[in-house]
């Protein structure tokens, strides 16, 4: 078990892909948000001056307005019709990106699949041959006593009741063994550059995952935003406003203020 752990470990090193740099249109659109973020964050104490800081948030609604930080560009209707009477119909605008039409959220779901079918694989076929040739047997006597709150555990495959707890069937200490692995695995392997899930490398899957991530709309997101720079405009305060005075008046340099 533990060379077809050695080997399972380096073919999923193999099958690993590398992670594709994103696109200098990607940065530019996330940075974007980013920007328009730390100017609404710091807009109650803000370091820049009125002018500069309602300049740079009348630029940024305005572009996200006209969609220039968007990574495919601003986004072009589709088709546009006219109805009878001469009016044109709404434009209808492209559609959000959905997780199959991504081709970095394909390959991590390709990415994932093969790792998992590396890691169940091998497993299957080693449980499969241990309950075909050693079912009903008995592998080894733990020097140790046990309730019997373990005897489902260490007798798996076995329905003897009368049988000492501390008689381990083959089957269940196939699967002490491959629980117990990982230990070993990292002491010969090593977990710093490899990259590898050790509950893959275990068997076990991650029942906290989380589902492929939904890739964002942008276009919306940037809509948001313009609605949220305006919203926090209405808290701006310069962090530089009467600094003279205040500085003056915390070292006792400003005259009494008269009543």
């Amino acid at each position: 078990m533990i060379l077809v752990g050695v080997l399972r470990h380096y073919v999923l090193v193999l099958l690993q892909n590398k992670p594709k740099p994103q696109t200098r249109a990607q940065i530019r659109e996330q940075r974007a948000l980013t920007r328009s973020q730390l100017l609404r964050a710091t807009a109650s104490h803000s370091p820049l001056a009125s002018p500069f800081y309602h300049t740079i948030s009348q630029n940024l609604k305005q572009a996200f307005v006209d969609g220039v930080y968007l990574k495919d560009g601003p986004p072009v209707p589709k088709k546009t019709t006219t109805k009878g009477n001469g009016e044109a119909d709404e434009i209808e605008l492209p559609q959000p990106p959905s997780l199959f039409s991504d081709p970095s959220q394909m390959d991590n779901m390709m990415s994932q699949f093969k790792t998992q079918t590396v890691v169940m694989i091998p497993q299957m076929v080693i449980m499969g041959w241990v309950n075909f040739f050693f079912s009903g047997f008995v592998a080894i006597k733990l020097p140790f006593p046990l309730t019997l709150g373990f005897k489902p555990m260490m007798q798996r495959g076995i329905s003897t009741p009368d049988m000492d707890t501390r008689w381990v069937s083959s089957l269940s200490w196939y699967f002490l063994n491959f629980f117990g692995l990982n230990g070993v695995y990292r002491l010969l392997l090593g977990n710093e550059d490899t990259g590898v899930d050790w509950q893959q490398m275990s068997g076990m899957p991650n029942m906290t995952a989380s589902a492929p991530a939904v890739p964002q709309d942008y276009n919306k997101l940037f809509k948001q935003e313009k609605e949220n720079l305006e919203f926090d405009e209405g808290f701006y305060k310069w962090i530089g406003e009467d600094v003279e005075e205040r500085v003056l008046r915390k070292y006792a340099k400003l005259p009494p203020v008269a009543s």
